[in-house]
């Protein structure tokens, strides 16, 4: 095993493992992320995987987890891809101040607007009938109608189509007939929507950091500004995806003697009908996805100028992804590289950032738990060692189940400052109903960060503080 203060590569019995993260943060995470580890280190010709300081047990494989195959006789994994399908980050930068929303009853008439455009309830049906669902899946954020893309018709402004990790996904389209049309019904429904469990809306107010404030200023952000962050994915087209890749690749495995020790660790070659079916289907889903998150962002635009006035304005920063697989070119060779709870964050000059960020680097969108700051971070040079991969949050460190069991409601509405001044403000009434993603339910993200740095993957450039939530149930 080699060490060093945030970096160890562990001998697995199956292949090495490499590992970002301080010492106590590696010790937390247990003896069951080493096994599912050395399971996805038997997958065929993997040639490289890491673990970032978040990383924390999931269905097949860690979140955290990024996994690197050649693009020439490589496999492509399902579990290593998580059931989110592109789930990601969108940041929207305003015109507005903090001092603008220090009354807290303008932090509550803001959320109110928020939700009465953006349905919370997981099953919820969203305000964009008018969108044809097979224009998103096929050409993702090129497939909506202009009306939904406001800054199109003034081109030196404009940053939702070019602010972005990738505006559109191409893939070959005849996959997307293997999908039953039900399915297509439900997602359909879902265009425009948050969803559940750790998705959100959170209105923050940044505080650049002094050794990046040049590439904040270059950003456009400023002490002080409000910014608008939100986390969410492919919703039920993501889910349609799954199932029904989920019995192809299943069949692959079997019918090639394909396994590991976890029958829940999914995987096929790139090269086999279900590695390509399901590799087009993924691309179609990361197109819902973007999408998705550029539609509530509309919608919030919309509720800021309820409450601020028409003279508000909501810029596009950035958006990216942290669960999807894809082909890159790494030291001049193409791989299929894998993440699962790690977000792409390239450094200044790398040639595969967006034109816009090409000098400085784009922004890697790193949020933290209810009640705690979120981070907006650089890649470092030193980054290429991890393939340009850092964290995506804090990770849990507790399960739904026993944050209910151990976490009492008081706890919770003392980290969002109930009741005083600078009240974080939610959405629910009641936080029985989102109690199990309170902050003690992850690990501290301020120590998730020192870690990413401390390895050399990545720089901070600002640190977001919540001023208000919306959140999912």
């Amino acid at each position: 095993m080699s060490t060093t203060p945030y970096y160890r590569r562990i001998d697995l019995p199956a292949g090495d493992l490499h590992v970002f993260a301080a010492d106590d943060l590696f010790h937390a995470m247990g003896a069951k992320v080493l096994e599912m580890a050395n399971n996805n280190l038997q997958i065929p010709n993997i040639r490289y995987m890491s673990y970032t300081p978040d990383a924390h047990v999931g269905v097949g494989t860690c979140i955290g987890t990024t996994a690197v195959w050649g693009a020439g006789d490589g496999f492509v994994s399902p579990s290593i891809v998580g059931s989110d399908i592109g789930c990601g980050m969108r940041v929207h930068l305003t015109n507005l101040d903090a001092a603008d929303l220090r009354d807290v009853k303008v932090r509550r008439k803001l959320v109110k607007a928020i939700e009465k455009r953006i349905p919370v309830e997981n099953h919820a049906r969203g305000f964009f009938s008018d969108i044809r669902l097979d224009d998103v899946l096929r050409k993702g954020l090129h497939g909506l109608p202009n009306k939904y893309v406001p800054d199109g018709y003034t081109p030196r402004k404009a940053t939702s189509l070019t602010h972005v990790e990738c505006s559109r996904f191409r893939y070959e389209e005849d996959a997307l007939n293997r999908i039953p049309e039900p399915l297509w019904h439900r997602a359909h429904r879902q265009l425009g929507t948050l969803g559940g469990g750790n998705h959100f809306i959170e209105i923050q107010a940044l505080e650049t950091d002094e050794a990046n404030r040049g590439i904040a200023e270059r950003w456009g952000l400023r002490d002080g500004q409000v910014a608008v962050m939100i986390h969410s994915g492919s919703r039920a087209w993501g889910g349609a995806v799954n199932q029904y890749s989920g019995s192809e690749v299943a069949k692959t495995m079997h019918r090639l003697g394909l396994g590991t020790g976890d029958p829940k660790l999914a995987f096929a070659p790139l090269g086999s009908d279900a590695g390509r079916t399901y590799t087009a289907l993924m691309k179609s889903a990361l197109n819902f996805a973007v999408a998705n998150r550029h539609l509530m962002a509309y919608a919030v635009r919309d509720a800021f100028k309820e409450v601020f006035g028409t003279q508000a304005e909501l810029r596009t920063l950035y958006d990216l992804m942290h669960n999807y697989a894809g082909e890159e070119s790494h030291g001049g060779e193409e791989l299929f590289v894998h993440r699962k709870g790690t977000t792409k964050a390239l450094p200044a000059g790398h040639p595969d950032n967006p034109e816009p960020y090409r000098e400085t680097g784009h922004p890697a969108l790193i949020p933290g738990s209810m009640g705690t700051s979120s981070y907006l971070m650089v890649g470092a040079e030193g980054g290429g060692r991890n393939y340009h991969s850092i964290c995506h949050g804090a990770g849990r460190v507790r399960s739904r189940n026993a944050t209910k069991q151990l976490v009492k409601v008081d706890e919770f509405a003392s980290s969002l400052r109930i009741g005083q001044e600078d009240e974080i403000v939610v959405n629910h009434k009641g936080l029985e109903a989102i109690l199990d993603e309170s902050p003690q339910a992850y690990k501290d993200v301020d120590r998730i960060i020192d870690s990413v740095v401390g390895a050399g993957l990545a720089g901070v450039v600002a640190k977001c503080r919540p001023l208000a939530a919306i959140k999912g149930v």
